[in-house]
């Protein structure tokens, strides 16, 4: 008897989607305008962002409509995805290309006017409030089409024009893609020095910190958006009324990234998590003078994993006192953290360090001195080698602190090395389950192999004028017994370069000082 051929399974959501996407990178490969995944990702954001919002914004039309209201939308005609991507055979090629790039166009409706991008990146919100239209015009100030062919451009729009983004199942499964495609986008970044945040250590700190609603929450160096969407996640399981998701939506999540495609990224990601109006800005947070800094600008909450090295040029470092400039860009986010949580108690912040930052003389040790006396440094969690593969092997700590008090005793938890593994990779990442033990001990703080205690104030070391000379907050596990080093020669000698990278650091700015006092 023959053998009957397998009745084919239909697609499910979440494998259409996938079939979506991966189609759509496919025909964009063979643009000759798009060189990568950071030519091809920001592409497909942007042309996903427009569809979501024309999803959006038609489901609002229908309620208004069955509310007897009145509805105008952020995208008007003829701009909006409905009007010249939706149709399958509609505008293409060269003409396609002039209606997004040139500022002044033939529109899909036969008229003459403003081309897309030069439409978009001009609207405006309404009574000098930030809204949907200011998110839109920011967002596409930083973005300029990359595609060459209008014709490989219209069978991509055809095929995202299939996600639907007014169905809820979508929406999640959409979310999960989504993340895939930072994860792939930040792999792509990685060599530029761009270190983003596993989701456990997210998820870690947001728990511990635990933003409530009415407070509000920033990350100065936000990339793609991890603390925040993952703080507004936090926050939204609170908002149980139409009052309180107002002040959700209005007042809680900020954010600032200077780098174009993570800034698209971050507003796609806070859009797709509910957030209808993100406020976060394509701006260098460093930008500001400290000293300007006052308590109107001050917040709840910061969560940050700020870049690691790095040099600024000297328009920033002007905004920081002398003898507290530095080539370590983590040091310069961290005073520019201090300066910005709310005082009297009020403000608290979870911000990620390299290894440097904790042993680091000189001005880092004035910086460290600083975060004792005017902040209570509560925590230093220490992480593994691994933490943050494939981007670098550099261990990094977790420190947390708030404005209750000046530092008096330093709780310090040293997470342990995998079971049975050296250290953490891409492919064997860290876990939130594996933080579950330090997530046990937050609160009841006792000794045990893993957690230890320190009199902050005896950390500080100062000479016989008074001046602080050493600040060392590398402190071993006492509670540890000896450990053996598995590491393979190689990384033995990539942690030797690793060193040798941040003492040339110090020595920078050893040497920037002496030339301002020459």
């Amino acid at each position: 008897m023959a053998r009957q051929p397998k009745k084919k399974q239909p697609q499910t959501t979440a494998q259409r989607l996938d079939s979506i996407i991966k189609s759509a990178r496919k025909i964009m490969r063979k643009d000759k305008g798009l060189s990568g995944d950071l030519d091809r990702l920001p592409m497909l954001t942007w042309i996903m962002f427009l569809k979501f919002l024309d999803d959006m914004e038609h489901i609002e039309e229908e309620r208004a409509e069955i509310a007897g209201k009145a509805y105008r939308g952020a995208i008007e005609a003829p701009y909006r995805w409905r009007d010249w991507a939706a149709e399958e055979g509609g505008i293409t090629g060269p003409d396609l290309i002039d209606f997004l790039t040139l500022d002044v166009a033939e529109r899909p409706d036969g008229t003459k006017g403003p081309g897309l991008f030069a439409y978009l990146r001009n609207l405006r919100g309404n009574n000098g409030t930030r809204g949907r239209k200011d998110v839109i015009a920011t967002v596409f100030r930083g973005l300029s089409n990359r595609m060459e062919s209008g014709y490989l451009l219209r069978d991509v729009i055809n095929l995202i024009d299939g996600i639907h983004f007014d169905s809820s199942d979508e929406i999640h499964i959409l979310g999960r893609l989504y993340e895939t495609l930072l994860r792939e986008m930040r792999d792509a970044a990685g060599d530029s020095g761009e270190f983003y945040t596993p989701r456990s250590i997210v998820r870690f700190m947001v728990e511990v910190t635990d933003p409530q609603l009415g407070e509000a929450v920033l990350d100065p160096a936000c990339g793609t958006g991890g603390f925040l969407t993952e703080a507004y996640a936090h926050m939204a399981k609170q908002a149980d009324t139409v009052e309180k998701r107002e002040i959700l939506q209005s007042s809680s999540i900020f954010g600032g990234e200077a780098k174009p495609l993570p800034f698209l990224l971050v507003q796609m990601n806070l859009l797709l998590h509910g957030l209808e109006a993100p406020k976060t800005t394509p701006d260098n947070s460093l930008k500001v003078r400290l000293s300007e800094i006052g308590e109107a600008d001050r917040v709840d909450v910061i969560l940050s994993n700020p870049p690691f090295g790095g040099e600024e040029e000297t328009g920033i470092l002007n905004n920081f006192p002398e003898d507290r400039r530095t080539a370590e860009t983590a040091l310069l986010f961290l005073q520019l953290i201090m300066r910005r949580v709310k005082r009297g108690g009020k403000g608290r912040a979870a911000v990620v360090v390299p290894h440097g930052v904790l042993f680091g003389d000189g001005i880092a040790a004035r910086i460290k001195a600083d975060l004792l006396k005017e902040f209570n440094l509560h925590t230093v969690l220490r992480l593994p080698e691994g933490v943050f593969a494939p981007y670098t092997d550099i261990p990094t700590n977790i420190i947390f602190f708030d404005t209750t008090k000046a530092t008096h005793d330093i709780w310090f938890y040293e997470q342990p090395k995998p079971e049975g593994r050296k250290k953490y990779s891409k492919t064997a990442p860290l876990t939130f389950d594996e933080l579950k033990p330090c997530l046990d001990w937050w609160n009841i703080r006792k000794e045990n192999e893993q957690a230890w205690k320190v009199h902050g104030p005896d950390l500080i070391e100062t000479d016989d004028a008074g001046r602080i000379i050493a600040c060392n907050l590398d402190l071993k596990n006492p509670n540890a017994g000896g450990v053996v080093d598995h590491r393979t020669p190689l990384e033995i000698v990539e942690s030797i370069e690793a060193k040798e990278q941040r003492v040339l650091a110090i020595m920078s700015d050893i040497k920037r000082t002496l030339s301002e006092i020459a």
